[in-house]
């Protein structure tokens, strides 16, 4: 059967894990915190103690990493010791973190000369997709290389393959460019109608199946409505993919003033003590920016 390893057990890791443990997937796990790595040997999963260890044996290598500097760190780091060390030529390396086309593109430049194969693929649906199975995944890379990761990452959600390297990763951005500024829309438009004498649940539940209707709305604006916060995908994530987007545009000479603001908004928030909230957490800034 295919090895696979996967490096990075957080929040969207560890489902994502657990995902290819019930499908049958023989797999094993590295996390820099081991405690997040046991946690899926009651699921059946073997834990390396470091990336190198864990990728030795596997045909398939997921990394679901914070950034693309973390993602550095754990293929290419010497101290760690990091997974390029024990890759073997003919390995599929599939990133589905969030990071730079730029570094996507690097990433795959200096993996092809050890005989790795890769592809950017990083995914949108939060925790809610990562446990159901539903993410939708764009993937960059080679076509034979999509194919043969093709029965790996519908366990995990829809695969799409968008072109050469770098491809997945501009379309994640593209995705959070425009869920970003859709949290934004959702969140302005209920506490305008809240602050004219609406019940904004109501409001919500009104604007369901028009042209209004999103996904943002579906599920970011019931978490708006209920006061529920807590923590899915971060807004200093949400903020970290605005800021990526930003460079990527300004690097293809491409002039992004919607997302410019919706970042400046974002960074706000930042700064006012809502970066460990839900991305919908940028509600808690529009609305305190409504106080006297």
């Amino acid at each position: 059967m295919t090895q696979i390893s996967l490096l990075g057990c957080g929040l969207m890791g560890t489902p994502m894990a657990r995902r290819l443990l019930a499908a049958g997937s023989p797999l094993t796990v590295w996390n820099r915190t081991r405690a997040k790595a046991d946690a899926l040997i009651a699921d059946g999963a073997r834990v390396a103690h470091t990336p190198a260890q864990a990728v030795a044996q596997a045909d398939i290598v997921i990394t679901m990493l914070e950034h693309g500097g973390v993602v550095e760190d754990v293929l290419f780091n010497p101290a760690l010791p990091g997974a390029a060390t024990t890759l073997r030529p003919g390995t599929l390396v599939i990133d589905m973190s969030s990071i730079l086309p730029e570094q996507a593109q690097q990433h795959a430049s200096k993996l092809a000369q050890q005989g790795v194969q890769t592809l950017d693929a990083p995914v949108s649906g939060g925790t809610v997709g990562a446990e159901a199975g539903t993410l939708a995944i764009m993937a960059g890379g080679l076509e034979a290389d999509f194919e043969r990761a093709r029965p790996v990452l519908e366990v995990l959600g829809r695969p799409v393959h968008v072109g050469p390297a770098g491809a997945g990763q501009l379309t994640k951005l593209a995705n959070q460019m425009i869920v970003g500024i859709t949290i934004g829309a959702v969140a302005e438009a209920l506490l305008m109608a809240e602050r004219g004498g609406a019940d904004p649940a109501r409001v919500r539940q009104a604007l369901r199946g028009g042209f209004a209707e999103s996904r943002i709305l579906e599920v970011h604006g019931l978490r708006m409505v209920e006061g529920d916060f807590a923590k899915r995908g971060s807004l200093a994530i949400q903020l970290k993919d605005l800021r990526n987007a930003l460079h990527t545009s300004a690097g293809l000479g491409f002039d992004a003033p919607i997302t410019r603001h919706l970042a400046a908004l974002y960074e706000d928030a930042a700064e006012h003590g809502f970066a460990e909230l839900d991305q919908s957490g940028l509600y808690r800034e529009l609305q305190r920016r409504q106080q006297p």
